[in-house]
């Protein structure tokens, strides 16, 4: 069972998260919160596995909160769930912490798939929030230097695959897998999957060109 916090400071809106979430099987909301601070408490009381995070709220917004919440690790993951697709909140969230990005628009379909993704440690994010960091985070590095199988490896981030995944897809152990991410977060001079699966998109014709 995924165990969801939902947080947003509109009761309307907090109130038919909860139901809609309620009714995706597997899946069910613990717990809600109209702030920051109250989210912070609520995910040390009721340890969810994905926060579905508003971003503008009252006193301690969705970002700060969200940064707290995955200071030190192990916590949950924290998917936005906000109005805002511009550039700033976008990048905002993601360099807080955030595992993914959607916007409320979107259909109670692509909400579930996305709590089940942030759920398997995977990276899901509204497609108009992907151009949007693509355009923030357009870096040129031509002289990026990885291996034959770091190549692999960060292709298969860019399609979304958790570590267990990859790991079962090449034959490799999953300690195997966090060694190779280490070595690409590195050489790229990102600190996290979800910016080096946005490399991974924007350079795919080079990682899957000659290795030699």
């Amino acid at each position: 069972m995924i165990r969801v916090l939902v947080v947003d400071d509109h009761l309307v809106v907090r109130d038919g998260l909860e139901l809609l979430v309620g009714r995706f099987d597997g899946i069910e909301c613990v717990g809600t919160a109209a702030d920051g601070a109250e989210a912070m408490a609520q995910a040390s009381a009721l340890a969810p596995d994905v926060v579905l995070m508003d971003l503008s709220m009252p006193g301690m917004d969705g970002v700060e909160a969200t940064r707290q919440m995955t200071a030190t690790g192990g916590g949950p993951a924290v998917l936005v769930l906000t109005t805002f697709a511009d550039r700033r909140h976008v990048i905002d969230a993601v360099d807080a912490g955030a595992v993914g990005y959607l916007l409320k628009d979107t259909g109670p379909d692509q909400l579930e798939a996305g709590i089940r993704a942030a759920a398997r440690g995977e990276s899901p994010l509204d497609p108009k929030v992907a151009g949007a960091l693509v355009a923030a985070r357009r870096e040129r590095r031509p002289d990026v230097a990885l291996t034959a199988r770091e190549r692999e490896v960060l292709l298969l981030v860019g399609e979304g695959m958790a570590n267990k995944n990859i790991a079962r897809r090449l034959g490799i152990s999953e300690k195997t897998v966090k060694t190779h991410l280490t070595s690409v977060f590195s050489a790229l001079g990102v600190g996290d999957r979800v910016h080096a699966a946005l490399w991974a998109e924007r350079h795919r014709s080079e990682l899957e060109g000659p290795t030699g």
